[in-house]
């Protein structure tokens, strides 16, 4: 899912006039597309697909879905958000109760990226800030979950 739902809002973007400023979101969904890829040529490699992965599959359908009947790419990139809000809980999950488990690297590789997208933005539409911003929030959501011991002195 952290592959499908960036790729659907880096192409409702471009397709809302979006240029560069859309790349990192592009990068944000590349990464899990490689990993995910990689795991098939990995013999230990195991993960299995619940009611939870359907669930945000769905929605990404849904996106493309309503993208097409409505014409709006808008609706395409609210719908990833949700899609994407929805497999990051598993992950701010396990980095609340189990933070030590979780590198802050791609985290706070997801911050500047996504911060990137919105220092070369230029059209300053919904389509072309909402997913940074998004992504934002959700990196620092982990990022939080990971310290929160040292920062609320839990």
């Amino acid at each position: 899912m952290w592959a499908i739902a960036p790729f659907i809002a880096t192409a409702a973007a471009r397709s809302n006039g979006v240029g560069w400023a859309v790349l990192p979101v592009f990068m944000a969904g590349f990464s899990p597309f490689l990993i995910f890829a990689a795991s098939f040529l990995t013999k230990k490699a195991y993960w299995k697909l619940s009611t939870f992965d359907y669930v945000c599959g769905a929605l990404s359908g849904m996106a493309l879905v309503l993208w097409y009947l409505t014409k709006d790419p808008n609706v395409a990139i609210v719908f990833a958000i949700g899609s994407d809000g929805l497999a990051t809980i598993p992950t701010l999950t396990k980095a609340w109760r189990q933070p030590e488990t979780e590198s802050i690297w791609p985290f706070v590789m997801g911050i500047f990226g996504a911060s990137s997208s919105l220092v070369v933005a230029t059209l300053w539409t919904f389509s072309e800030y909402a997913f940074p911003v998004y992504l934002i929030i959700a990196n620092f959501l982990v990022l939080l979950a990971v310290y929160k011991q040292k920062l609320f002195h839990l």
